[in-house]
């Protein structure tokens, strides 16, 4: 795995980590930026992650037969997934809660496609071993600051 990944990989963690300890301090002059913060990074990275993947299944179309058409949809997605997790807060029903447990689950669950791209050859083979940790983590602390 190349060290650059690595490090910026898991310093992809330090903003959700800042968020979980403010909540964690039960500050409620803080609760709902940092919840809004929280949320606006998970969105972003899920987000990311289907850009990600499109950009994979866009270098691997050339070769006819590479990119099934399965990558495309997991492709689009994750942003779906987003835009639909930011409807209560929009129309003002319950919020952050229930989006940020809808935005967790799907990061927990994002590594099935990553396991998908691999056994298809399409990622390199560290890939696995760095998207699986900060998946967990990261859908992990987005659960929790639900419960927070």
């Amino acid at each position: 795995m190349p060290p650059l990944a690595r490090l910026l990989g898991y310093a992809g963690l330090l903003p959700h980590i800042a968020v979980v300890l403010v909540l964690l301090e039960r500050n409620s002059e803080l609760r709902f930026s940092a919840l809004a913060l929280g949320y606006a990074y998970a969105v972003i990275i899920l987000s990311f992650l289907g850009g990600m993947w499109w950009g994979l299944a866009a270098r691997a179309s050339p070769v006819p037969g590479q990119a099934p058409g399965w990558i495309w949809i997991a492709a689009v997605t994750p942003s779906l997934i987003a835009l639909g997790s930011a409807v209560p807060w929009a129309t003002g029903d319950a919020w952050p809660g229930p989006s940020l447990i809808m935005v967790g689950a799907a990061l927990l669950v994002s590594p099935v496609v990553d396991w998908r791209l691999a056994h298809g050859g399409l990622v390199p083979d560290w890939w696995l071993r760095l998207r699986i940790p900060l998946s967990f983590a990261l859908g992990t602390m987005t659960i929790a600051m639900a419960l927070l």
